[in-house]
């Protein structure tokens, strides 16, 4: 359970998708919302607003997609998916300013971050004692493995490296992954991008940045592919098959 936390940092950046409610200081057309409402959607710039935690600096924030869900003036209801650390009340705000009306968020509820989402998967800690309850009163786990996810689902969204047996036990005491290391590995990586490192059984090893290409990954016999930043795997889980030299497989 401990080292499953450590891959909550990957879950806190990945994609994340909201309902808000957003009233209108004025009135304006259903044209003019639509058509204001798609020019957010693509890079924005933002500057995060006055409470925040991280620093009032201009930066650049994805947003995937918005649709009106319903218009009952002034209040607009809406869907946004986005990339992680976008700000939706400056969000808001910012359509607002364009429509020349003005506008701020009423209302705002999580729906997905990352592979979570709230009609798929999400639980209370009600439904988690529930669970266990059942579990030690009649030793049947099924509902508690519908409400407690095996780590390897916070990492589904991620592009997926499948390593060798002999690779696994040297990246959980610390490797870097080599190339020769490498099964199979996900098109589209490129360098710096975050991947899930699995075993040939399909157990999480741990989250790294790669540092060569899904080609490269796949044709290089020598070289550094990917460095791990965070090991989920316990050491000794797979047999030691490897020889450390200079802290690389």
């Amino acid at each position: 359970m401990n080292r499953a936390t450590r891959v909550l940092a990957a879950v806190m950046k990945a994609p994340k998708e909201y309902i808000c409610v957003m009233k209108l200081h004025g009135e304006v057309s259903a044209d003019d919302l639509k058509s204001v409402v798609s020019e957010f959607i693509g890079p924005i710039y933002q500057r995060p607003p006055l409470r925040s935690a991280v620093k009032r600096v201009i930066r650049v924030r994805r947003i995937y997609s918005i649709e009106i869900l319903e218009v009952k003036m002034p209040y607009v209801l809406l869907k946004i998916s986005c990339e992680a650390g976008t700000y939706i009340r400056k969000l808001v705000h910012d359509i607002g300013v364009v429509l020349g009306c003005g506008a701020h968020m009423q209302e705002l509820r999580r729906i997905r971050a990352g592979p979570f989402s709230e009609d798929e998967n999400l639980v209370t800690l009600h439904d988690v004692k529930d669970a266990y309850d059942e579990w030690r009163e009649t030793g049947d786990p099924r509902l508690l493995k519908k409400v407690i996810l095996p780590v390897e689902k916070a990492v589904e969204h991620l592009p997926h490296i499948v390593i060798r047996d002999s690779a696994v036990d040297a990246i959980c005491h610390g490797a870097q992954l080599a190339a020769p290391g490498i099964l199979r590995v996900e098109t589209g990586i490129k360098v710096g991008t975050l991947v899930a490192i699995f075993t040939q059984k399909g157990e999480l090893v741990a989250i790294g940045k790669a540092l060569m290409r899904s080609e490269e990954m796949a044709s290089s016999r020598k070289g550094i592919a990917v460095k791990p930043t965070c090991v989920v795997m316990k050491p000794g889980t797979y047999p030691p098959m490897w020889k450390s030299k200079a802290g690389k497989y």
